[in-house]
């Protein structure tokens, strides 16, 4: 089993900067890609980036040149540094892999629990 845990929520003035993390445990034997989600309230879950085994990277527009998903493969941790926040980034935020585990023969997804980020003065 793996499991995935977020970390770095909080409560942040607009403007302000936070950096999330998310550390990967378990019986892992390669992880394919990590994502960051949102999910703002009253609202769907929205991805908002994604790194690749590869480091290539993907980021949702509303996002893009605030945020910065970056990855440590030795720690197999994920962060998301989050810039010039506003208000509407609002949201929990998620933590999600496709995991391969040893004795697997094929990626699995897996979720955390989310960390709350509040921007607000």
């Amino acid at each position: 089993q793996v499991q995935l845990v977020e970390s770095g929520g909080g409560l942040v003035q607009p403007g302000g900067s936070l950096t999330l993390s998310c550390a990967a445990s378990g019986s892992i034997f390669n992880i394919n890609a990590t994502s960051w989600y949102r999910q703002r309230p009253g609202k769907q879950r929205d991805l908002v980036a994604t790194i690749f085994s590869d480091s290539s990277t993907n980021y949702a527009d509303a996002v893009k040149g605030r945020f910065t998903i970056s990855g440590d493969n030795t720690k197999y941790t994920v962060y998301l540094q989050m810039n010039s926040l506003e208000p509407e980034d609002t949201a929990v935020y998620y933590c999600n892999a496709d995991v391969v585990g040893w004795g697997d023969y094929a990626f699995k997804n897996y979720w955390g629990e989310g960390t709350q980020v509040t921007v607000s003065s």
